[in-house]
Protein backbone atom coordinates (compact mmCIF):
# COMPACT_ATOMS: atom_id res chain seq x y z
CA UNK A 1 0.00 0.00 0.00
CA UNK A 2 1.38 3.38 -1.02
CA UNK A 3 1.77 6.23 1.54
CA UNK A 4 -0.82 8.99 1.38
CA UNK A 5 0.04 12.42 0.04
CA UNK A 6 -1.40 15.44 1.79
CA UNK A 7 -4.23 16.12 -0.67
CA UNK A 8 -4.23 13.06 -2.95
CA UNK A 9 -5.98 13.27 -6.30
CA UNK A 10 -7.98 16.27 -5.11
CA UNK A 11 -4.76 18.26 -4.90
CA UNK A 12 -3.98 17.93 -8.62
CA UNK A 13 -6.82 20.38 -9.27
CA UNK A 14 -6.92 22.51 -6.12
CA UNK A 15 -3.27 22.74 -5.04
CA UNK A 16 -2.16 25.11 -7.85
CA UNK A 17 -5.17 27.38 -7.22
CA UNK A 18 -4.55 27.35 -3.49
CA UNK A 19 -0.86 28.18 -3.91
CA UNK A 20 -1.63 31.08 -6.26
CA UNK A 21 -4.17 32.47 -3.76
CA UNK A 22 -1.71 32.18 -0.87
CA UNK A 23 1.07 33.95 -2.79
CA UNK A 24 -1.38 36.62 -3.99
CA UNK A 25 -2.68 37.16 -0.45
CA UNK A 26 0.85 37.57 0.90
CA UNK A 27 1.71 40.11 -1.81
CA UNK A 28 -1.56 41.98 -1.31
CA UNK A 29 -0.98 42.24 2.45
CA UNK A 30 2.58 43.44 1.85
CA UNK A 31 1.39 46.07 -0.63
CA UNK A 32 -1.32 47.13 1.81
CA UNK A 33 1.32 47.79 4.47
CA UNK A 34 3.57 49.69 2.06
CA UNK A 35 0.72 51.78 0.60
CA UNK A 36 -0.49 52.74 4.06
CA UNK A 37 2.75 54.75 4.36
CA UNK A 38 3.28 56.09 0.86
CA UNK A 39 -0.15 56.35 -0.81
CA UNK A 40 -2.80 58.83 0.29
CA UNK A 41 -6.16 57.56 1.43
CA UNK A 42 -9.23 57.93 -0.74
CA UNK A 43 -10.68 61.43 -0.95
CA UNK A 44 -14.24 62.61 -1.19
CA UNK A 45 -15.42 64.54 -4.24
CA UNK A 46 -18.68 66.20 -5.27
CA UNK A 47 -20.71 64.65 -8.07
CA UNK A 48 -22.49 66.84 -10.67
CA UNK A 49 -25.80 66.22 -8.89
CA UNK A 50 -24.37 67.58 -5.64
CA UNK A 51 -23.92 64.25 -3.84
CA UNK A 52 -20.66 63.20 -2.23
CA UNK A 53 -18.64 60.18 -3.38
CA UNK A 54 -15.36 58.79 -2.09
CA UNK A 55 -12.56 57.55 -4.31
CA UNK A 56 -11.05 54.31 -3.11
CA UNK A 57 -7.40 55.07 -3.82
CA UNK A 58 -4.49 52.60 -4.10
CA UNK A 59 -4.57 51.71 -0.40
CA UNK A 60 -8.29 51.02 -0.49
CA UNK A 61 -7.86 48.82 -3.55
CA UNK A 62 -5.16 46.78 -1.79
CA UNK A 63 -7.49 46.27 1.18
CA UNK A 64 -10.30 45.13 -1.09
CA UNK A 65 -7.97 42.79 -2.99
CA UNK A 66 -6.68 41.30 0.28
CA UNK A 67 -10.25 40.66 1.40
CA UNK A 68 -11.18 38.88 -1.83
CA UNK A 69 -8.03 36.77 -1.80
CA UNK A 70 -8.59 35.82 1.84
CA UNK A 71 -12.16 34.76 1.08
CA UNK A 72 -10.78 32.70 -1.80
CA UNK A 73 -8.35 30.93 0.54
CA UNK A 74 -11.18 30.21 2.98
CA UNK A 75 -13.39 28.89 0.16
CA UNK A 76 -10.69 26.54 -1.15
CA UNK A 77 -10.00 25.33 2.40
CA UNK A 78 -13.69 24.50 2.82
CA UNK A 79 -13.64 22.61 -0.49
CA UNK A 80 -10.66 20.60 0.77
CA UNK A 81 -12.54 19.67 3.94
CA UNK A 82 -15.98 19.00 2.44
CA UNK A 83 -14.86 17.14 -0.69
CA UNK A 84 -12.09 15.46 1.30
CA UNK A 85 -14.63 14.11 3.78
CA UNK A 86 -16.61 12.63 0.88
CA UNK A 87 -13.62 11.14 -0.95
CA UNK A 88 -11.75 9.95 2.14
CA UNK A 89 -8.03 9.19 2.28
CA UNK A 90 -8.05 7.21 -0.97
CA UNK A 91 -9.18 10.23 -3.00
CA UNK A 92 -8.06 13.23 -0.94
CA UNK A 93 -5.01 11.99 0.96
CA UNK A 94 -4.25 12.95 4.53
CA UNK A 95 -6.60 15.95 4.45
CA UNK A 96 -9.43 13.71 3.30
CA UNK A 97 -8.65 11.08 5.93
CA UNK A 98 -8.60 13.59 8.76
CA UNK A 99 -11.72 15.37 7.50
CA UNK A 100 -13.64 12.10 7.20
CA UNK A 101 -12.67 11.07 10.75
CA UNK A 102 -13.95 14.45 11.95
CA UNK A 103 -17.38 14.18 10.28
CA UNK A 104 -19.19 13.93 13.69
CA UNK A 105 -17.39 17.12 14.74
CA UNK A 106 -18.43 18.95 11.54
CA UNK A 107 -22.04 17.87 12.05
CA UNK A 108 -22.04 19.03 15.67
CA UNK A 109 -20.53 22.41 14.72
CA UNK A 110 -23.01 23.03 11.91
CA UNK A 111 -25.95 22.08 14.15
CA UNK A 112 -24.70 24.31 16.98
CA UNK A 113 -24.18 27.31 14.72
CA UNK A 114 -27.51 26.81 12.96
CA UNK A 115 -29.52 26.66 16.20
CA UNK A 116 -27.57 29.52 17.79
CA UNK A 117 -28.00 31.85 14.81
CA UNK A 118 -31.68 30.95 14.52
CA UNK A 119 -32.42 31.87 18.15
CA UNK A 120 -29.65 34.42 18.75
CA UNK A 121 -32.07 37.23 19.68
CA UNK A 122 -33.29 35.15 22.62
CA UNK A 123 -29.87 34.11 23.92
CA UNK A 124 -28.58 37.33 25.47
CA UNK A 125 -24.86 38.01 25.27
CA UNK A 126 -24.21 34.57 23.76
CA UNK A 127 -26.61 35.33 20.94
CA UNK A 128 -25.03 38.73 20.32
CA UNK A 129 -21.72 36.92 19.83
CA UNK A 130 -23.00 35.83 16.41
CA UNK A 131 -23.17 39.46 15.31
CA UNK A 132 -19.36 39.62 15.60
CA UNK A 133 -17.26 37.98 12.88
CA UNK A 134 -14.23 37.76 15.18
CA UNK A 135 -16.36 36.26 17.94
CA UNK A 136 -17.87 33.66 15.62
CA UNK A 137 -14.45 32.57 14.36
CA UNK A 138 -13.14 32.28 17.92
CA UNK A 139 -16.24 30.43 19.09
CA UNK A 140 -15.94 28.03 16.14
CA UNK A 141 -12.29 27.23 16.94
CA UNK A 142 -13.05 26.68 20.63
CA UNK A 143 -16.09 24.49 20.04
CA UNK A 144 -14.19 22.50 17.40
CA UNK A 145 -11.68 21.40 20.02
CA UNK A 146 -14.40 20.87 22.63
CA UNK A 147 -16.22 18.48 20.29
CA UNK A 148 -12.94 16.82 19.28
CA UNK A 149 -12.08 16.24 22.94
CA UNK A 150 -15.51 14.88 23.91
CA UNK A 151 -15.87 12.66 20.85
CA UNK A 152 -12.26 11.54 21.16
CA UNK A 153 -12.94 10.46 24.74
CA UNK A 154 -15.84 8.38 23.39
CA UNK A 155 -13.50 6.84 20.77
CA UNK A 156 -15.69 8.14 17.95
CA UNK A 157 -12.92 9.74 15.87
CA UNK A 158 -9.60 8.24 17.00
CA UNK A 159 -7.95 5.81 14.60
CA UNK A 160 -5.75 3.88 17.06
CA UNK A 161 -5.17 3.53 20.78
CA UNK A 162 -3.24 6.64 21.85
CA UNK A 163 -0.92 4.54 24.04
CA UNK A 164 -0.42 1.50 21.80
CA UNK A 165 2.83 1.00 19.90
CA UNK A 166 2.76 -0.64 16.49
CA UNK A 167 5.80 -2.44 15.16
CA UNK A 168 7.62 -0.62 12.36
CA UNK A 169 5.76 2.70 12.84
CA UNK A 170 8.40 4.56 14.86
CA UNK A 171 8.91 8.14 13.58
CA UNK A 172 6.98 7.38 10.39
CA UNK A 173 5.88 10.36 8.33
CA UNK A 174 2.20 11.38 7.97
CA UNK A 175 0.13 9.10 5.76
CA UNK A 176 2.29 5.99 6.31
CA UNK A 177 0.33 2.72 5.94
CA UNK A 178 0.17 0.53 9.04
CA UNK A 179 2.24 -2.60 8.59
CA UNK A 180 0.26 -5.82 8.80
CA UNK A 181 -3.03 -4.07 9.55
CA UNK A 182 -5.70 -6.50 10.68
CA UNK A 183 -9.36 -6.52 9.70
CA UNK A 184 -11.16 -3.53 11.23
CA UNK A 185 -7.93 -1.70 12.01
CA UNK A 186 -7.38 1.74 10.48
CA UNK A 187 -4.95 1.46 7.59
CA UNK A 188 -2.85 4.62 8.08
CA UNK A 189 -1.12 6.78 10.65
CA UNK A 190 -2.72 9.98 9.33
CA UNK A 191 -0.35 12.36 11.13
CA UNK A 192 2.53 9.90 11.39
CA UNK A 193 4.09 8.03 14.31
CA UNK A 194 6.12 9.41 17.22
CA UNK A 195 9.41 8.18 18.66
CA UNK A 196 7.57 5.36 20.48
CA UNK A 197 5.59 4.28 17.38
CA UNK A 198 2.31 5.74 18.67
CA UNK A 199 -0.27 7.38 16.40
CA UNK A 200 0.15 11.19 16.55
CA UNK A 201 -3.39 11.87 15.30
CA UNK A 202 -4.97 9.81 18.07
CA UNK A 203 -2.72 11.40 20.68
CA UNK A 204 -3.69 14.90 19.53
CA UNK A 205 -7.38 13.96 19.75
CA UNK A 206 -6.99 12.42 23.20
CA UNK A 207 -4.90 15.39 24.29
CA UNK A 208 -7.81 17.69 23.45
CA UNK A 209 -9.90 15.84 26.04
CA UNK A 210 -7.24 16.47 28.70
CA UNK A 211 -7.56 20.21 28.00
CA UNK A 212 -11.38 20.10 27.91
CA UNK A 213 -11.34 18.10 31.13
CA UNK A 214 -9.12 20.45 33.12
CA UNK A 215 -8.88 23.99 31.71
CA UNK A 216 -12.52 25.23 31.80
CA UNK A 217 -13.45 23.54 35.07
CA UNK A 218 -10.26 24.58 36.86
CA UNK A 219 -10.85 28.14 35.67
CA UNK A 220 -14.48 27.96 36.85
CA UNK A 221 -13.35 26.79 40.32
CA UNK A 222 -10.78 29.61 40.40
CA UNK A 223 -13.58 32.09 39.64
CA UNK A 224 -15.70 30.63 42.44
CA UNK A 225 -12.85 31.19 44.89
CA UNK A 226 -12.01 34.65 43.52
CA UNK A 227 -15.62 35.87 43.49
CA UNK A 228 -16.42 34.50 46.96
CA UNK A 229 -13.42 36.33 48.46
CA UNK A 230 -13.26 39.35 46.15
CA UNK A 231 -16.81 40.62 46.60
CA UNK A 232 -16.73 41.00 50.40
CA UNK A 233 -13.16 42.36 50.28
CA UNK A 234 -14.19 45.10 47.84
CA UNK A 235 -17.57 45.80 49.42
CA UNK A 236 -16.59 45.87 53.10
CA UNK A 237 -12.97 47.01 52.79
CA UNK A 238 -11.11 47.55 56.03
CA UNK A 239 -9.22 44.77 57.80
CA UNK A 240 -10.94 42.00 55.79
CA UNK A 241 -9.76 43.56 52.53
CA UNK A 242 -6.24 44.08 53.89
CA UNK A 243 -5.83 40.49 55.07
CA UNK A 244 -7.20 38.78 51.95
CA UNK A 245 -5.33 41.14 49.62
CA UNK A 246 -2.08 40.45 51.48
CA UNK A 247 -2.54 36.69 51.07
CA UNK A 248 -3.40 37.09 47.37
CA UNK A 249 -0.36 39.30 46.76
CA UNK A 250 1.83 36.83 48.63
CA UNK A 251 0.77 34.04 46.26
CA UNK A 252 1.15 36.28 43.21
CA UNK A 253 4.68 37.19 44.30
CA UNK A 254 5.86 33.69 43.35
CA UNK A 255 6.74 33.07 39.70
CA UNK A 256 3.94 30.95 38.23
CA UNK A 257 6.16 28.18 36.84
CA UNK A 258 8.12 27.91 40.11
CA UNK A 259 4.88 27.70 42.07
CA UNK A 260 3.59 24.98 39.75
CA UNK A 261 6.85 23.11 40.07
CA UNK A 262 6.66 23.21 43.86
CA UNK A 263 3.06 22.00 43.93
CA UNK A 264 3.55 19.03 41.60
CA UNK A 265 6.87 17.70 42.89
CA UNK A 266 6.67 14.12 44.26
CA UNK A 267 7.84 15.24 47.72
CA UNK A 268 4.94 17.71 48.07
CA UNK A 269 2.46 15.21 46.64
CA UNK A 270 3.66 12.43 48.95
CA UNK A 271 2.73 14.36 52.10
CA UNK A 272 -0.77 15.05 50.76
CA UNK A 273 -0.52 18.82 50.22
CA UNK A 274 -2.61 18.75 46.98
CA UNK A 275 -5.29 16.77 48.82
CA UNK A 276 -5.46 19.29 51.65
CA UNK A 277 -5.66 22.10 49.13
CA UNK A 278 -8.44 20.30 47.25
CA UNK A 279 -10.42 19.87 50.49
CA UNK A 280 -10.28 23.65 51.05
CA UNK A 281 -10.58 24.98 47.48
CA UNK A 282 -13.35 22.61 46.35
CA UNK A 283 -15.53 23.79 49.24
CA UNK A 284 -15.85 27.31 47.83
CA UNK A 285 -18.58 26.46 45.26
CA UNK A 286 -20.73 25.18 48.15
CA UNK A 287 -20.20 28.44 50.03
CA UNK A 288 -20.90 30.48 46.89
CA UNK A 289 -24.20 28.78 45.99
CA UNK A 290 -25.36 28.66 49.61
CA UNK A 291 -24.95 32.41 50.03
CA UNK A 292 -26.31 33.08 46.52
CA UNK A 293 -29.57 31.21 47.05
CA UNK A 294 -30.02 32.26 50.67
CA UNK A 295 -29.60 35.95 49.84
CA UNK A 296 -32.04 35.71 46.91
CA UNK A 297 -34.83 33.80 48.69
CA UNK A 298 -34.24 34.97 52.26
CA UNK A 299 -37.75 36.43 52.47
CA UNK A 300 -39.33 33.27 51.00
CA UNK A 301 -38.47 30.46 53.43
CA UNK A 302 -40.95 28.06 51.82
CA UNK A 303 -38.90 28.26 48.61
CA UNK A 304 -35.46 28.79 50.14
CA UNK A 305 -35.35 25.80 52.49
CA UNK A 306 -36.19 22.97 50.03
CA UNK A 307 -34.08 24.62 47.33
CA UNK A 308 -31.06 24.82 49.63
CA UNK A 309 -31.52 21.22 50.75
CA UNK A 310 -31.55 19.93 47.17
CA UNK A 311 -28.83 22.15 45.69
CA UNK A 312 -26.43 22.09 48.65
CA UNK A 313 -27.00 18.37 49.18
CA UNK A 314 -26.08 17.64 45.54
CA UNK A 315 -23.06 19.96 45.68
CA UNK A 316 -21.85 18.47 48.97
CA UNK A 317 -22.09 14.95 47.59
CA UNK A 318 -20.18 16.04 44.48
CA UNK A 319 -17.60 17.64 46.77
CA UNK A 320 -17.14 14.42 48.73
CA UNK A 321 -16.72 12.35 45.56
CA UNK A 322 -14.14 14.82 44.23
CA UNK A 323 -11.94 14.91 47.31
CA UNK A 324 -12.35 11.22 48.16
CA UNK A 325 -10.20 8.66 46.37
CA UNK A 326 -9.98 4.93 47.04
CA UNK A 327 -12.11 5.30 50.16
CA UNK A 328 -10.01 8.07 51.76
CA UNK A 329 -9.86 11.85 51.74
CA UNK A 330 -6.15 11.78 52.58
CA UNK A 331 -3.95 8.71 52.51
CA UNK A 332 -0.22 9.16 53.14
CA UNK A 333 2.40 7.36 55.15
CA UNK A 334 1.64 9.53 58.17
CA UNK A 335 -2.02 10.53 57.80
CA UNK A 336 -5.14 8.58 56.89
CA UNK A 337 -8.54 10.29 56.78
CA UNK A 338 -11.34 7.92 55.68
CA UNK A 339 -13.64 9.11 52.91
CA UNK A 340 -16.71 7.87 51.07
CA UNK A 341 -17.17 4.12 50.68
CA UNK A 342 -16.16 2.83 47.25
CA UNK A 343 -19.83 2.15 46.38
CA UNK A 344 -20.72 5.83 46.82
CA UNK A 345 -17.55 7.30 45.35
CA UNK A 346 -18.88 7.51 41.79
CA UNK A 347 -16.25 9.93 40.51
CA UNK A 348 -12.54 9.50 41.10
CA UNK A 349 -10.11 12.12 39.84
CA UNK A 350 -6.75 10.56 39.04
CA UNK A 351 -3.87 11.80 41.24
CA UNK A 352 -2.07 13.41 38.29
CA UNK A 353 -5.12 15.37 37.14
CA UNK A 354 -6.00 16.33 40.73
CA UNK A 355 -2.54 17.81 41.32
CA UNK A 356 -2.67 19.84 38.10
CA UNK A 357 -6.30 20.88 38.71
CA UNK A 358 -5.61 22.12 42.24
CA UNK A 359 -2.44 23.90 41.10
CA UNK A 360 -4.32 25.78 38.36
CA UNK A 361 -7.08 26.83 40.78
CA UNK A 362 -4.57 27.95 43.39
CA UNK A 363 -2.54 30.02 40.94
CA UNK A 364 -5.49 31.65 39.13
CA UNK A 365 -7.72 32.43 42.14
CA UNK A 366 -5.66 35.41 43.45
CA UNK A 367 -5.74 37.12 40.05
CA UNK A 368 -9.51 36.64 39.80
CA UNK A 369 -9.83 37.95 43.37
CA UNK A 370 -8.04 41.17 42.44
CA UNK A 371 -10.24 41.69 39.36
CA UNK A 372 -13.47 41.09 41.32
CA UNK A 373 -12.30 43.27 44.20
CA UNK A 374 -11.54 46.14 41.82
CA UNK A 375 -14.92 45.83 40.13
CA UNK A 376 -16.69 45.73 43.51
CA UNK A 377 -14.87 48.87 44.67
CA UNK A 378 -16.10 50.68 41.55
CA UNK A 379 -19.67 49.36 41.30
CA UNK A 380 -20.56 49.73 44.99
CA UNK A 381 -20.57 53.52 44.50
CA UNK A 382 -23.30 53.37 41.82
CA UNK A 383 -26.81 54.71 42.38
CA UNK A 384 -28.57 51.36 42.00
CA UNK A 385 -26.45 49.95 44.85
CA UNK A 386 -27.46 52.89 47.03
CA UNK A 387 -31.09 52.25 46.05
CA UNK A 388 -30.78 48.60 47.11
CA UNK A 389 -29.30 49.69 50.44
CA UNK A 390 -32.19 52.10 50.89
CA UNK A 391 -34.65 49.26 50.28
CA UNK A 392 -33.03 47.41 53.17
CA UNK A 393 -31.37 44.66 51.13
CA UNK A 394 -28.64 42.69 52.89
CA UNK A 395 -24.95 43.01 52.00
CA UNK A 396 -24.71 39.62 50.30
CA UNK A 397 -27.82 40.30 48.23
CA UNK A 398 -26.26 43.55 47.03
CA UNK A 399 -22.93 41.85 46.27
CA UNK A 400 -24.36 38.85 44.41
CA UNK A 401 -27.49 40.28 42.80
CA UNK A 402 -26.55 43.93 42.18
CA UNK A 403 -22.76 44.16 41.88
CA UNK A 404 -21.90 40.76 40.34
CA UNK A 405 -24.41 40.90 37.42
CA UNK A 406 -23.14 44.35 36.49
CA UNK A 407 -19.56 43.06 36.48
CA UNK A 408 -20.34 40.13 34.19
CA UNK A 409 -18.89 41.69 31.02
CA UNK A 410 -15.28 41.98 32.20
CA UNK A 411 -15.53 38.68 34.09
CA UNK A 412 -16.79 36.72 31.06
CA UNK A 413 -14.01 38.15 28.90
CA UNK A 414 -11.40 37.34 31.55
CA UNK A 415 -12.85 33.84 31.93
CA UNK A 416 -12.23 33.11 28.24
CA UNK A 417 -8.72 34.57 28.36
CA UNK A 418 -7.92 32.68 31.55
CA UNK A 419 -8.92 29.37 29.97
CA UNK A 420 -6.33 30.18 27.31
CA UNK A 421 -3.70 30.91 29.96
CA UNK A 422 -4.60 27.65 31.70
CA UNK A 423 -4.26 25.76 28.43
CA UNK A 424 -0.77 27.19 27.98
CA UNK A 425 0.10 26.30 31.59
CA UNK A 426 -1.09 22.73 31.05
CA UNK A 427 1.07 22.53 27.95
CA UNK A 428 4.02 23.93 29.88
CA UNK A 429 3.58 21.42 32.70
CA UNK A 430 3.32 18.55 30.24
CA UNK A 431 6.37 19.79 28.34
CA UNK A 432 8.44 19.72 31.53
CA UNK A 433 6.98 16.38 32.60
CA UNK A 434 5.26 17.74 35.70
CA UNK A 435 1.96 16.59 37.18
CA UNK A 436 0.52 14.33 34.50
CA UNK A 437 2.00 10.85 33.94
CA UNK A 438 4.74 10.51 31.27
CA UNK A 439 2.53 8.45 28.93
CA UNK A 440 -0.26 11.05 29.01
CA UNK A 441 -1.38 12.17 25.52
CA UNK A 442 -1.70 15.81 26.61
CA UNK A 443 -0.31 18.27 24.08
CA UNK A 444 2.60 19.45 26.22
CA UNK A 445 3.90 15.91 26.74
CA UNK A 446 3.42 15.11 23.04
CA UNK A 447 5.35 18.24 22.03
CA UNK A 448 8.14 17.33 24.43
CA UNK A 449 8.33 13.79 23.01
CA UNK A 450 8.42 15.14 19.47
CA UNK A 451 10.92 17.97 19.96
CA UNK A 452 13.74 15.49 20.68
CA UNK A 453 13.87 14.67 16.98
CA UNK A 454 12.39 17.92 15.67
CA UNK A 455 15.08 18.57 13.04
CA UNK A 456 14.57 15.10 11.50
CA UNK A 457 10.91 14.24 12.14
CA UNK A 458 8.99 17.52 12.75
CA UNK A 459 5.46 16.11 12.42
CA UNK A 460 5.28 14.63 15.94
CA UNK A 461 5.77 18.05 17.57
CA UNK A 462 4.13 20.30 14.97
CA UNK A 463 0.67 18.69 15.13
CA UNK A 464 0.09 19.19 18.90
CA UNK A 465 1.80 22.61 18.79
CA UNK A 466 -0.61 23.82 16.09
CA UNK A 467 -3.51 22.36 18.06
CA UNK A 468 -2.48 24.30 21.16
CA UNK A 469 -1.97 27.46 19.10
CA UNK A 470 -5.38 27.23 17.41
CA UNK A 471 -7.26 26.65 20.68
CA UNK A 472 -5.59 29.57 22.46
CA UNK A 473 -6.14 31.76 19.37
CA UNK A 474 -9.81 30.79 19.37
CA UNK A 475 -10.17 31.69 23.06
CA UNK A 476 -8.54 35.08 22.49
CA UNK A 477 -10.77 35.83 19.49
CA UNK A 478 -13.82 34.70 21.48
CA UNK A 479 -12.83 37.06 24.30
CA UNK A 480 -12.45 39.92 21.79
CA UNK A 481 -15.89 39.20 20.35
CA UNK A 482 -17.48 39.07 23.78
CA UNK A 483 -15.77 42.32 24.76
CA UNK A 484 -17.10 44.04 21.62
CA UNK A 485 -20.65 42.94 22.31
CA UNK A 486 -20.56 43.57 26.06
CA UNK A 487 -19.46 47.18 25.44
CA UNK A 488 -22.61 47.71 23.34
CA UNK A 489 -24.88 46.88 26.30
Amino acid sequence: MEPLTYTGGLGTVLDPIFQILIVGLALALLSQIVLSFVAPSGRAHINPDGTLAASVGPHGLSIRLSTYLFLGVVAISLVYLVVGALLGPEGAGIVGGVSRRLIPVWIALVALFAVSIMYKRRLGLYGKLFDSTVGMIGFGLVMFWVFVGLMGAADMIVTHDALSQLSGMKNKSPGTPVRGAEDGEYLWYLLGGDNLARDVFSRVVKGAFVVVQIAPFATLFAFMVGITLGLPAGYYGGALDTIISFIANLILAFPVILLFYLLVTPEITAVGVPKYMAIVLFFFPIIFFTVLLNSRYYTQPSVRTPLLIVVIGALFFAYLTLVSSDGAFVSTDDVYIPGLPAALDIFDMSPGILVVFVSVVFVNAPTVFRIVRGLALDIKTRDYVAAAQTRGEGPWYIMLWEILPNARGPLIVDFCLRIGYTTILLGTLGFFGLGLPPESPDWGTTINDGRKLLSIYPHAAIAPALSLLSLVLGLNLLADGLREESLKD
